[in-house]
């Protein structure tokens, strides 16, 4: 439940808990957007964390302030009751795990192989316990077919004798992460180690057809099927834009997100970029366009919400995973071509990204580094699947050569607009 930072109650939740929600990551997302949610609702939520001083205050504490920021102003309450339990002992993990009613995770896509074991032992320990009702895990991570890829490494972890077990009992939910909550400010976490800013936006859509129980009573869950299109709009409208707002803000010198969305040339760039991947979506996946150009216009507004502090540097960060083949940038360029629209902004936007090189950056040092010693065409190859004989590669080669120029933006706008002229138009082919 919420309480005021005065410690007053917003609102009451009488009686027992609803039920238990172990959520493994106590992160920005872990607490300042599924824990909140569901300890909102009267769950008892048990998080789960390997960073000791996170854990220790949570169980000092029991509780721990969220601030929403926005335009209008900000808001703090309390969340709590909760507690929290060391990732690093197995033991204690796989004990709750064996009592939850839901699990949730938000480590990031890397992490899960090393918690993989742990959940599979936590499943063990509750069917050896006798605890038949169905667990579903509420996957929220930045990672299409994430649900598949975390399928591979629980069966992996668990006995064959125990899959058919699994396949019937342990439901495993894609989510949509839409909130936006940065990274604090060291003045920020001075006020509190466990404050965490967020934006009021609280829509949490699942797939609807994963769960092997009830669906959590939660008043935001959002439950979507098919869930394909929910799941390529986050990636390709929502972290597209955002992206594409990072790399373009980084060339002209922006800090912080807000101000590189209130540039008029970085505006034109991710209005037009976004329109290009709504119109593919609608057509993909045979969906009503004008729904989408209304959340692309909010998405927009969003980016802009100064109150946020959200900077280029983490938004652009790891540009190496956000050029992959499959992700919010090739895979969004791919999705166009084949509804025989030209990316011509987007493309513009990732000859932008092989340009971002922030201090502290171990992704983008190591592009910078495959750059030099390969060149462009190559690694445009190795890292996004874009072979040197596809037009692709000869376009964001193109790109390149502009990005690098003085008034680059100006000088891009005029490309992109050539572009969808010299490919064909926005209604051509992708050949």
């Amino acid at each position: 439940m919420d309480r005021t930072m005065d410690g007053s109650m917003d609102g009451t939740m009488d009686g027992q808990a609803t039920g238990r929600l172990v959520m493994y990551g106590a992160g920005n997302i872990g607490r300042g957007f599924i824990g909140q949610l569901f300890s909102n609702a009267g769950y008892d939520v048990v998080f789960v964390d390997v960073d000791e001083g996170i854990v220790d205050a949570l169980n000092r504490e029991r509780r721990y302030p969220v601030r929403t920021v926005s335009r209008d102003g900000e808001c703090s309450t309390w969340v709590g009751p909760v507690r929290a339990v060391n990732g690093r002992d197995t033991e204690a993990v796989a004990a709750v795990i064996a009592e939850a009613d839901y699990l949730a995770t938000a480590v990031g896509a890397a992490i899960l192989p090393r918690i993989a074991p742990v959940v599979a032992a936590g499943l063990m320990r509750r069917w050896a316990s006798g605890n038949d009702a169905p667990l579903d895990l509420l996957l929220c991570e930045n990672l299409m077919d994430v649900d598949r890829y975390m399928d591979g490494l629980l069966r992996e972890a668990l006995p064959a004798s125990l899959h058919a077990q699994y396949g019937t009992k342990v439901g495993l939910v894609e989510t949509s992460i839409g909130r936006m909550v940065p990274v604090m400010t060291p003045e920020q976490r001075a006020e509190h180690p466990l404050l965490v800013c967020v934006e009021p936006f609280d829509r949490l859509p699942v797939d609807a057809a994963a769960f092997r129980g009830p669906m959590p009573r939660i008043p935001s869950l959002e439950p979507v099927s098919p869930f394909r299109c929910q799941l390529e709009t986050k990636l390709y409208l929502h972290n597209m834009g955002h992206c594409l707002t990072a790399y373009l803000g980084a060339l002209r010198g922006c800090t912080h997100i807000h101000e590189a969305i209130a540039t008029p040339e970085i505006r034109l760039f991710v209005q037009s970029a976004m329109l290009d991947a709504a119109m593919a979506l609608a057509r993909r996946h045979q969906t009503g366009l004008d729904a989408l150009l209304l959340h692309a216009e909010d998405l927009i507004d969003r980016f802009g919400n100064p109150a946020l502090g959200d900077t280029v540097l983490r938004v652009g960060r790891d540009p190496i995973r956000k050029l992959a083949p499959d992700d919010r940038m090739t895979g969004c360029a791919r999705m166009c071509l084949e509804q025989g629209i030209v990316p011509s902004w987007l493309l513009f936007g990732m000859a932008a990204a092989f340009r971002f090189q922030p201090a502290g950056d171990a992704s983008a040092a190591g592009l910078q580094a495959e750059m030099s010693a390969e060149g462009l065409c190559a690694v445009l190859a190795k890292r996004c699947g874009i072979l040197p004989e596809e037009r692709l590669s000869s376009v964001v080669c193109e790109a390149d050569s502009i990005v690098g120029v003085d008034n680059a933006l100006t000088a891009g706008i005029a490309w992109c607009e050539g572009l969808k002229r010299t490919w064909g138009g926005p209604d051509a082919g992708a050949a």
